[in-house]
């Protein structure tokens, strides 16, 4: 079994799907790994080629052998036109977000197939592998730190040492500043995870901990309906859930102009922002890193942090433990393995609905 790594073009993008200590594993399982070399990856290549790994020119993967698995974490580049091999990495094409079209239809005009690691699953829909912990812990360390009016821009990936120093400063004795938190309220903000007891939830509640926040916690029980006040009278938003299905909205326009609100600070680690199980379609456009915060509205004010690639924040922390999900996975990646089954019916499935607005 091959398995070639491709060179993340996002530059932002610092993370691997395999770390060097996993990619020796792999090769010590028999399965051939070629790595492209990467100027923004948080491991270089030669940790690589010391554990055993091939190396190739970065973007080098439309010429990999026919067989290979592609394996990567964010979008690809928009060439070649038709995809032939068999990619891993999280496609974001299932619920019809913006450009999924045009991706399937790549891997439809090439015959290849888009194993995607959102719906790398166990038998009770369970994902293998995710960076989610990461995300809520960046997702919530950025908002806590704005709302302290202390988030740089544009940012910058960093050490979780850093980072956890960042929220420990003495910021709870301080006013929230003008513009980022309710006029006149100091010390420690009022906040709230929606999503508390999944990967993403423990994320963001550990990185409040560290900031000495204690946040109020939603799951499940506490969103079948949802208490409208008291949501509102929260500081700090920090929404973890991720949604296969429509959902009601956890908030909603009426929400955001309601002049009784404490609301200030909205942090949605999922980022759904372009499907309609957005949870919080109160936006409709991701922030970046150059721009990590965007204004929803101004009296009082709302600022809203939707960045897709927040575990990146922290590349060397959130690829160790995905890699450490990972690899097993990849260990099976060429048999006859459930997981990867429901992974290929999962794309399939949707090429199948899609079919005609696929040729159309």
């Amino acid at each position: 079994m091959r398995l070639w790594m491709r060179h993340e073009t996002r530059s932002t993008e610092r993370r691997a799907p395999v770390v060097p200590a996993d990619a020796r594993r792999l090769v010590s399982h028999g399965i051939e790994v070629t790595v492209e070399a990467s100027p923004q990856r948080v491991f270089p290549a030669e940790a690589y080629a010391e554990a055993g790994c091939a190396i190739a020119e970065p973007g080098s993967w439309p010429d990999a052998p026919p067989e290979a698995y592609v394996l990567g974490l964010k979008e690809l580049p928009d060439e070649p036109a038709g995809l032939v091999h068999r990619h891993v990495f999280f496609g974001h094409a299932y619920k019809d977000q913006a450009g999924s079209g045009t991706l399937l239809r790549r891997f439809a005009a090439g015959g290849g197939e888009l194993l995607d690691l959102e719906y790398l699953t166990d038998a009770d829909g369970r994902r293998l592998a995710a960076f989610g912990y990461w995300a809520g812990y960046t997702g919530a360390a950025l908002a806590v730190l704005h709302h302290h009016g202390r988030l740089p821009s544009p940012l910058q990936a960093l050490s979780k040492t850093d980072l956890d120093t960042r929220l420990r400063c003495d910021v709870r004795n301080d006013a929230a500043p003008a513009g980022t938190g309710p006029a006149g309220r100091a010390g420690e903000p009022a906040a709230i995870v929606i999503g508390a007891l999944g990967r993403s939830g423990r994320g963001a509640r550990a990185a409040l901990a560290t900031a000495g926040v204690s946040p109020t916690c939603w799951d499940v029980e506490e969103t079948r309906t949802i208490d409208r006040a008291a949501l509102l009278g929260h500081d700090v938003l920090v929404n973890a859930v991720l949604t296969t299905s429509p959902t009601p909205p956890f908030l909603t326009a009426a929400d955001v102009a309601d002049p009784a609100r404490t609301l200030s600070v909205v942090a949605d680690v999922t980022c759904d922002s372009t499907s309609e199980y957005n949870v919080l379609p109160i936006y409709r456009e991701n922030t970046t890193w150059q721009r990590p915060v965007a204004r929803l509205h101004d009296d009082p004010p709302l600022d809203i942090i939707a960045i897709d690639n927040l575990p990146s924040l922290l590349p060397a922390e959130a690829s160790v433990a995905f890699s450490a999900e990972l690899t097993p996975q990849l260990m099976t990646l060429g048999a006859a393995d459930p997981a990867w089954k429901r992974c290929a019916a999962a794309f399939h499935g949707t090429l199948d609905r899609l079919g005609d607005r696929l040729n159309s």
